[in-house]
C-alpha cells in the first residue's frame, strides 16, 4: 500500500539490522542516535578541590601561629636563648629540607630505573635479590645503620645522606616494580602490534598507567626521609634533629617542642604537596571511573 510507514527496502531505520533474514533493532537506537556521550563526573568536575588546597595550610598556620603565640609568653632561660637564637632554628629547618630534598632525588634516580630494569626480561631473575637487599636497608634500625655509615665514613652530611636514601628506597622501588607488572599484557601486544619500538611502548604506554603506584612510592618516600633526618644530628647532618636532641639532653621543653612541631609541621606540608603532585601528574586517561 501506498500509505504504508513501512520503511523502503534499501534503507532502514537508525538502530535496526538484519541477521539471517530476520530483523532486530537495538535498544534506544533511535533516542541516543544523535545524543551526545555523557561526560564522566570525575573527568568533568575540577581535578584538585578547594577542600584539599586550603584545609592542611590552614591547620600547619594554625599550629604554627599557636606555637608562636606560645613562645612570645614563655619564659626563657639564656640556654633555651641560645639555643633558638642567632639563626640557628632557620639554619636547623633549611639544612632539614636540604637533607630531604637531596635524598628524594637520588631515591628517584636510583630506585626508578633501577624498578624498570627489574621488570625487563633480561633482569627479572635479579628481582628477589634487589627486593631482598632494599628490605634489609630499610629493616635495619635507622639510628644503627647511620651508625655504622659514620664508623665507615666519618662524621658529616654524606653519611646521614647516604643512610637516608638506603632507608628510603624500599617503597619507590617497589612500587615501580608492581605499577609495571600490573599492566594488562594485552595493551602492551596491542602497542607493540601497531608498530611501537620496545622504549616506545615503555615511555608511552607502561610508565603512564604506573604513574599513580609509583607517584604513591615517592609519596610514601618522602615523608620517610622527613622523618629520618631527625637522626642526621647523631651523624653531624644538622638539621631539626640539633634542636629535639638538645631539648632532650638539656631539658629545655621549649627547644623541644620547637623541634617537635617544626619537623611534624614539614612532614606534613610535604605530604599534602606530594598529594598534589599526585593527582596532577595522574595521567587523565586514569581518573575515568576512579
Amino acid at each position: 500500500m501506498s500509505g504504508s510507514s513501512r520503511p523502503s527496502p534499501g534503507r532502514r531505520p537508525v538502530g535496526e539490522h538484519e541477521v539471517k533474514g530476520l530483523a532486530f533493532r537495538d535498544e534506544g537506537g533511535d533516542e541516543d542516535a544523535g545524543a551526545a556521550p555523557t561526560p564522566s563526573p570525575v573527568a568533568a568536575g575540577r581535578r584538585v578541590g578547594w577542600r584539599k588546597l586550603t584545609f592542611l595550610p590552614l591547620v600547619l598556620i594554625a599550629v604554627l601561629l599557636a606555637t608562636w603565640l606560645w613562645f612570645r609568653q614563655a619564659d626563657l632561660d639564656a640556654l633555651s636563648r641560645n639555643a633558638l637564637g642567632n639563626g640557628q632554628v632557620t639554619k636547623a629547618l633549611w639544612q632539614h629540607v636540604q637533607l630531604t630534598v637531596i635524598s628524594t632525588f637520588f631515591v628517584l634516580i636510583i630506585a626508578i630505573p633501577l624498578g624498570i630494569l627489574l621488570t625487563r626480561t633480561a633482569f627479572r631473575k635479579a628481582t628477589p635479590f634487589a627486593m631482598a637487599f632494599a628490605n634489609m636497608g630499610q629493616a635495619t634500625p635507622a639510628i644503627g645503620l647511620l651508625a655504622l655509615l659514620v664508623i665507615w665514613l666519618g662524621i658529616g652530611r654524606r653519611a646521614a645522606l647516604i643512610g637516608i636514601i638506603i632507608y628510603a628506597v624500599l617503597p619507590v622501588l617497589s612500587n615501580t616494580i608492581a605499577g609495571l607488572k600490573a599492566n594488562d599484557p594485552t595493551l602492551l601486544e596491542a602497542a607493540r602490534g601497531i608498530g611501537m619500538s620496545p622504549l616506545g611502548v615503555l615511555t608511552r604506554v607502561e610508565l603512564p598507567l604506573a604513574v599513580p603506584l609509583i607517584l604513591a612510592g615517592v609519596r610514601t618516600a618522602l615523608v620517610l626521609n622527613v622523618g629520618t633526618a631527625t637522626l642526621a644530628t647523631f651523624g653531624g647532618g644538622g638539621g631539626l634533629g640539633v634542636l629535639i636532641t638538645t631539648g632532650i639532653t638539656s631539658q629545655r621543653m621549649p627547644v623541644l617542642v620547637l623541634g617537635s612541631v617544626l619537623t611534624v609541621a614539614l612532614a606534613l606540608l610535604v605530604d599534602w604537596l606530594a598529594s598534589l603532585a599526585e593527582l596532577l601528574l595522574r595521567p587523565r586517561g586514569l581518573e575515568v571511573g576512579t
